[in-house]
């Protein structure tokens, strides 16, 4: 990857991109080089990160409370660990 070393940053944006980063959790340059991913449209890797699927969506809040718990009730069975499966049992 090449290196490239920008001068003449005005001020207001250096501010600001420091924000974004500090509000990220990331350094200054990936914060600087996600901009330009996004305003250049090749930020490919994040889009395929953010994929959301919509396809229950019209399931969403149709349960009753009874139900609701019932299958909260349900799933716990499942969520037990069998302790001989994860012990180095002979």
């Amino acid at each position: 990857m090449k290196q490239i070393t920008l001068r003449g940053i005005p001020v207001e944006v250096e501010k600001a991109m420091k924000k974004e980063a500090e509000r990220k959790g990331v350094s200054l340059n990936k914060a600087f080089i996600a901009l330009l991913e996004n305003t250049a449209g090749t930020k490919k890797r994040a889009q395929r990160k953010q994929t959301l699927h919509h396809d229950l969506d019209h399931l969403c809040g149709t349960w009753t409370k009874r139900e609701a718990d019932e299958f909260t009730r349900n799933l716990e069975f499942q969520r037990r660990i069998d302790e001989g499966l994860w012990k180095n049992e002979k």
